[in-house]
Formats: C-alpha cells, sequence, structure tokens
C-alpha cells in the first residue's frame, strides 16, 4: 500500500508517535544536539580526544572543523558534560554572529559575568575573572559554536587577543573554535591569528560501517533491543545521505514514523526507497489529517 494511503486510512491524532510500535523510550532520530545520543564513532573520538588534550594541556586555540550536520556540536556538547566542574569553567557561545560590539560581552555573560559598557572595562572583567579561576585551581574554557558564522574579520582579531591572556609559563584561557570547513579558509586568511591555532582536527562524513554503529548507537540509546533497519536498509540510508549525521537522523525518523504507520516489522532497504519517493507527498498527507484535529 503506498505510503500516502496508510496515512489517509490511519486514525492520526495530535499526540501519535512513532515509540510504542518500535520498543523505544523515546526518539532516537531528534536533530538536536542531546549528549544521551552521543555515538563514539572512530574518527569523532579522535576528534574529541584531541579536543580533550588541547584542554587539559591548556593549549591557547584549538579548532574543531566539519561538514554541516557532521555532529560537532554534539560531540562538544558530549565533551563539555564530562570537564569536571570542580577543574573547569566553561562558557558556550552558540551565536558568534552577533554584533562586534556585543561579541566580547557574550562571552563574559557565558562565564558568568556582567558585561560593562566599554571594551577596556570588558577585557579587565575578563582578566580577573581568569586570574581568580587560575588561583583557585580551575581552567577557564571558552567555546565558540558555528564560528565560521562570524561576520567580521576584526572579531577574529579580538579572539586573536583573547590568547594574549596568559602566564609566563601558561594561557589562562583555552578558546575552542567549532565550524564548517569555511572556518579554516576564513582562518587561513589571517596568519596572525591561524598560527595560534595549536590543535585542529577536520571530521569527515561517515562511512558505511560507522554509519551503521551511529544508527544503532542511537537506537541503543533509545531502549531499543529489536533489529530495526535490515543491512540493505542501512546500506541504502547510508548511500542516500552521504554519511552526514544530520541527513542520517532525518530518513531514519521519517522510515520509523512511516514504518510505524504501516505496521512494518522491521525497515527494509524496499521501505527506505519508498519513503524517499514519497516522503514529500506523505508529510503533506500528515501535515493536513494533523490539521483536522485543531
Amino acid at each position: 500500500m503506498p505510503l500516502v494511503d496508510a496515512i489517509r486510512d490511519l486514525d492520526l491524532s495530535p499526540e501519535y508517535s512513532y515509540e510504542r510500535h518500535w520498543g523505544l523510550d523515546q526518539r532516537p532520530f531528534e536533530n538536536v544536539p542531546d549528549p544521551r545520543f552521543y555515538v563514539p564513532s572512530a574518527q569523532h573520538e579522535r576528534a574529541k580526544q584531541r579536543i580533550l588534550y588541547g584542554i587539559q594541556s591548556r593549549k591557547g586555540i584549538v579548532m574543531l572543523t566539519g561538514e554541516i550536520g557532521s555532529g560537532k556540536t554534539l560531540m562538544s556538547r558530549s565533551l563539555i558534560l564530562n570537564l569536571p566542574r570542580s577543574r573547569y569553567e566553561v562558557g558556550l557561545v552558540s551565536n558568534p554572529s552577533i554584533p562586534g560590539n556585543e561579541f566580547l560581552g557574550e562571552i563574559l555573560l557565558q562565564l558568568g559575568v556582567e558585561p560593562a559598557e566599554t571594551k577596556a572595562e570588558q577585557l579587565r572583567r575578563l582578566n580577573d575573572l581568569l586570574l581568580a579561576n587560575y588561583h583557585r585551581g580551575v581552567d577557564t574554557v571558552v567555546v565558540v559554536d558555528e564560528a565560521q558564522a562570524i561576520e567580521q574579520d576584526r572579531l577574529f582579531e579580538e579572539l586573536r587577543l583573547l590568547s594574549n591572556f596568559q602566564l609566563n609559563d601558561r594561557f589562562l584561557m583555552t578558546l575552542v573554535l567549532l565550524g564548517q570547513p569555511e572556518l579554516r579558509e576564513r582562518l587561513a586568511r589571517i596568519p596572525q591569528l591561524a598560527q595560534r591555532v595549536a590543535i585542529q582536527y577536520h571530521i569527515e562524513r561517515l562511512n558505511r560501517t560507522e554509519t551503521e554503529t551511529y544508527i544503532l548507537g542511537r537506537l541503543a540509546a533509545a531502549g531499543c533491543t529489536r533489529n530495526v533497519f535490515s543491512s540493505g536498509a542501512v546500506t541504502l540510508i547510508h548511500d542516500q545521505t552521504g554519511g552526514v549525521c544530520r541527513l542520517i537522523n532525518s530518513l531514519c525518523d521519517l522510515c520509523l514514523y512511516f514504518g510505524s504507520i504501516a505496521d512494518a516489522p522491521q525497515i527494509g532497504r524496499s521501505f527506505v526507497q519508498k519513503v524517499r519517493r514519497e516522503g514529500h507527498s506523505v508529510r503533506e498527507t500528515a501535515h493536513e489529517k494533523r490539521r483536522g484535529f485543531r
């Protein structure tokens, strides 16, 4: 039966969910950076270990890049949550596209310090915090996510100046830059900053084996105890998504949703093909049915 017809025949209430059909505690493929669903692929773990080494060794600047949807943010959240709060104070800047005059203030705010009106006063407050943390044995870490979204090159110069907060034998702050591949290109045009990046790593797309590990790992984290996706389905999912984590999530979520509607015992290769082929029409039909319940 076509998926569109299956949805038309289904009593689809707004509360409909597929978890019960597949024996899940929660949805495993939501595109949000939930550390509970971090799956340690070989290259994500290599990236994590390099960033962790940079933090533990108090390197001035470390950088992680990867394609859109490659899992950088999720990996970084997992890393941050596992840093002992007794030893590290972490500030996370998740929207670096804010205006230039507010950028330093945002860093202060994320470190729990009230921003000041002038840049000089903001730098003084940051210096006071870094020294206070140093004296109580706490390392300061600032993570800038989606750093390629920084609009003005002069803000990269401000980041370089932040690496000047140091003593004779150590940096007082570790700056972690996360971004898409163009971040490397932008830094390459600013040699004064690029030369200060002590550690960098680039996450590639998942291969077929890593894709299977990723899918199984997220299902297990959601409480799954059954074989949901066939080997052929995993292969096609990898082929269709190119091994991009975000696209894998979206396709797997659709397969689970429409598989429950069709009362499928397992997601096979042909079902993945059907979802890919009919997905747009199916989503429109489901949306129309839900509107009827409003």
